[in-house]
C-alpha cells in the first residue's frame, strides 16, 4: 500500500447548510470525510491524515497529519458552518502542512471538498495546479452541490496537477444517493491511485462499486462480515426448505411403505401362530393312536390295569422324563445282573435284597426326587413282587 501523508480540505461555507444531500450537505461531507480518514489510515498503518476548513475567517488547520484517528473526530465534531470559501489559500495552507510533515518518504496528497460555488479565476486554478505538480502534491477533489459551475474550474485544475494518474476530479450531482457510497467507490481511496476525471451518474447505481454486498471490507470489515453471513445464513435456510418440501414426499412414501410392510409382517406372524396351533391340534389328535413303546410292557405287569388312554397321556406329558426312566431302568438292571454274576450260585445277599420288593421301596423313598406312589415305579415293584411270588410257587411244586 502506498504510504502517504494526506490532508482533507473540507468546505465549511454557508452553502453547507442546502438539503439536497441528504440529510444535509455538511453532514454527508462529515461521514465522507470519516470513511476517507478510516480508508487512508487502513491502507498503510505508517500513513497519516489532517484536517482543515476552507471557510469561515480564512483557512484553518484543524488537525496535522496524524495516525490519531480520535483528534481527527473530534476536531470534525467543532467544525462551524460560517463565511465563504477560499479555495486558492486553502490549497497554498495545505501545502504548507505536507511540507512540515515527520516523514519525508510519504506521498503528499491534498483531499478537498468543494460544496460551494468557486470565486477564484480559472488561470490561477491552472497556475496553482502547476506548481503542485512540480512539488509532487496529488489534489483529489470532490466537486458536489454547485457541480455545474466548478466542473469545468476544477477540471483545468486538476488536468494540471495529474501527473501519471495520481489525481482525481470525483463530480457528483444531488440525488437519493449517499455522498460516502459514491466516495468508496471512486478511484479516490483505490490505494491512492488516480485516474483523471470521474462524473457519477444521477441514478446513483453504482453505489457500493464492485464489492461484494456493496460494502468494502477494508472499510468497515465487520460490516461485510456480517453480510456475508446473513446471505449464508439465507442460503442455507433455502436449501433447507429445499429439502424439506422433497423430503416431506419421500417420508409419505417411506411412511406408506412402513405401513405395508408392518401389514406384510403382522400377517405373516398370524399365519405362522395359525399354523403352529394346527400342529398342536395335529399332534394331539395323533398321540392317542401312537403305540406304546417297547419298554411300556415291561411296566405294565400283572395284576395291574392301564387304560391305552391313561398310557398315551402318561407318554405325551413326561415326554422329557421318558429317557430319564429309561435310564433309571437300565441303570437297576444292570445293577441287578452285576451282583448276580458275583454272587455264588446258591447265594443271596445283595441280589436278593434287590429282589425283595418291601426293601428296595424303601430304598427309593429315601431317595430325593423319587415318587413311591408314581404308577409306573409302583408297577415296576408290584412286577418284582409278582416274579417273586412265581418263583416261590415254581420251587415248592418242585420239592412236591
Amino acid at each position: 500500500m502506498v504510504l502517504e501523508a494526506s490532508v482533507i480540505c473540507v468546505d465549511n461555507s454557508e452553502w453547507m447548510r442546502n438539503g439536497d444531500y441528504l440529510p444535509t450537505r455538511m453532514e454527508s461531507q462529515a461521514d465522507a470525510v470519516n470513511l476517507v480518514c478510516n480508508v487512508k489510515t487502513q491502507q498503510n498503518p505508517e500513513s497519516t491524515v489532517g484536517v482543515m476548513t476552507m471557510a469561515g475567517r480564512g483557512p484553518e488547520v484543524l488537525v496535522t497529519p496524524t495516525q490519531d484517528l480520535g483528534k481527527i473526530l473530534t476536531a470534525l465534531h467543532g467544525v462551524t458552518i460560517n463565511g465563504k470559501t477560499n479555495f486558492v489559500s486553502t490549497i497554498h495552507v495545505a501545502q504548507l502542512a505536507l511540507k512540515h510533515r515527520q516523514n519525508k518518504n510519504q506521498r503528499q496528497r491534498i483531499i478537498a471538498f468543494v460544496g460551494s460555488p468557486l470565486e477564484d479565476d480559472q488561470k490561477d486554478l491552472v497556475k496553482l495546479g502547476k506548481k503542485l505538480k512540480k512539488n509532487n502534491v496529488a489534489v483529489d477533489v470532490i466537486n458536489f452541490g454547485e457541480t455545474a459551475e466548478n466542473q469545468e474550474k476544477l477540471e483545468a485544475f486538476v488536468g494540471a496537477i495529474n501527473n501519471n494518474d495520481n489525481s482525481n476530479l470525483l463530480t457528483v450531482p444531488p440525488g437519493p444517493h449517499i455522498l460516502s457510497d459514491i466516495v468508496i467507490s471512486s478511484p479516490i481511496l483505490q490505494d491512492g491511485e488516480g485516474g483523471g476525471p470521474s462524473i457519477m451518474p444521477l441514478a446513483g447505481g453504482g453505489m457500493g462499486g464492485d464489492f461484494e454486498y456493496g460494502v468494502d471490507p477494508s472499510i468497515d470489515p465487520e460490516l461485510a462480515m456480517a453480510l456475508r453471513i446473513s446471505a449464508e445464513e439465507e442460503r442455507q435456510r433455502q436449501e433447507r426448505e429445499n429439502v424439506a418440501g422433497g423430503g416431506a414426499a419421500a417420508e409419505g412414501g417411506a411412511e406408506g411403505g412402513a405401513a405395508a410392510g408392518g401389514d406384510a409382517m403382522v400377517t405373516d406372524e398370524d399365519s405362522m401362530m395359525q399354523q403352529a396351533m394346527a400342529m398342536s391340534m395335529q399332534a394331539d389328535q395323533a398321540a392317542p393312536q401312537t403305540p406304546a413303546k417297547e419298554a411300556a410292557p415291561a411296566v405294565a405287569t400283572p395284576g395291574v390295569e392301564v387304560s391305552p388312554g391313561t398310557l398315551a397321556a402318561i407318554s405325551a406329558s413326561d415326554a422329557m422324563l421318558d429317557d430319564e426312566d429309561e435310564q433309571l431302568r437300565l441303570a437297576m438292571a444292570m445293577s441287578v445282573q452285576e451282583e448276580a454274576a458275583a454272587a455264588p450260585a446258591g447265594g443271596g445277599g445283595a441280589a436278593a435284597l434287590l429282589q425283595d420288593a418291601s426293601f428296595l421301596n424303601n430304598v427309593l423313598s429315601s431317595l430325593p426326587g423319587v415318587d413311591t406312589t408314581d404308577p409306573r415305579v409302583r408297577g415296576v415293584l408290584e412286577g418284582m413282587k409278582q416274579d417273586e411270588e412265581k418263583k416261590e410257587g415254581d420251587k415248592e411244586g418242585d420239592k412236591k
